[in-house]
């Protein structure tokens, strides 16, 4: 059944200042309009709703009963979308983020904690995951991957700035078994590889030379699905591995790691926030896209 609420706001607009100009004002139609509006909803309900003179406005017993009825639910109604309005202006609500394992940008803690604090009425759900997937298709709002993998019909946020990968080495690992001078060295050494289940083909290790794009068979004999399994038996001295220079930084620092076969390995594009094009941006997610812009300055000037 179809509710034809037509002529509503003009009957009790009249209903509240008993008078024509001041309801065709209230609404912002003219005169006339109101006076075919309250005319054609008394036709459509075959009684009489208001009482005309030339001095003055009144509602009939029916009129009355209407607008008693009436205007109560029209105000629960105009409260709702009111607060539905204001729901949609705020950040608030679940926000799912897909986050590739080795985002250490986004990661590292701060990003999140700091997002947290600003934004209290946002539950934050974080996946770490290195699938590629269709994040629409399985329900995330956004999520953050290297450029280079990204789809084309996505708006990409840079997050971070161009990474590289490296091979790193424990120096214990280093004092026993020496540096490779040329990534073709690494078929010789013991090697920690990255893959993400059983059944698919460990990450490549891929290089440039004069140019020219490369990969090594490096045969690892160590293979996770765990990127910490993988930086922990480094530290450890259980052999190389490969990844993104972001990933290591903290023990490249401390001393724990040492980078070798740096000018074989170039800058690409770094981390990126990404979401579907979409025109009406959800407040929580144009806040998390605000948020992470401002943390990748901030960090930077630190």
């Amino acid at each position: 059944m179809t509710i034809d609420l037509s002529g509503i706001p003009a009957f009790l607009a009249v209903a509240e200042t008993q008078n024509f100009r001041a309801a065709a004002e209230r609404i912002g139609v003219t005169r006339s309009a109101v006076s075919q509006s309250i005319r054609a909803l008394e036709d459509r309900l075959g009684t009489a709703l208001v009482q005309r003179t030339t001095r003055s406005v009144s509602l009939t017993e029916a009129g009355r009963e209407l607008y008693d009825r009436v205007a109560p639910a029209v105000g629960e109604v105009s409260a709702a979308i009111e607060a539905a309005s204001d729901r949609e202006a705020r950040p608030i609500g679940l926000l799912r983020v897909a986050v590739s394992s080795i985002a250490e940008c986004f990661l590292s803690g701060t990003l999140i904690a700091s997002f947290a604090e600003r934004y209290p009425r946002v539950q934050m759900e974080v996946t770490v995951t290195d699938e590629e997937f269709d994040i629409v298709a399985r329900g995330f709002d956004a999520g953050v991957r290297l450029g280079e993998v990204l789809a084309l019909d996505v708006v990409a946020v840079p997050i971070s700035d161009d990474q590289r990968q490296m091979v790193v080495g424990a120096p214990s690992y280093v004092a026993k078994f020496g540096t490779p001078a040329h990534p073709r060295d690494l078929i010789d050494h013991r090697c920690i590889g990255w893959r993400p289940a059983p059944d698919v083909t460990p990450y490549r290790w891929d290089f440039t030379e004069s140019g020219r794009n490369f990969d090594v068979n490096v045969r690892p004999q160590i293979t996770t699905n765990d990127m910490w399994v993988m930086v922990r038996t480094a530290v450890a001295g259980g052999g190389l591995t490969f990844g993104v220079e972001e990933t290591f930084r903290p023990y490249l620092d401390r001393g724990e790691l040492i980078a070798m076969l740096e000018d074989f390995c170039p800058p690409f594009p770094g981390f990126y926030l990404y979401f579907p094009d979409r025109r009406n941006l959800a407040p929580k997610l144009r806040a998390l896209v605000d948020h992470a812009r401002f943390h990748r300055k901030l960090t930077a000037v630190d």
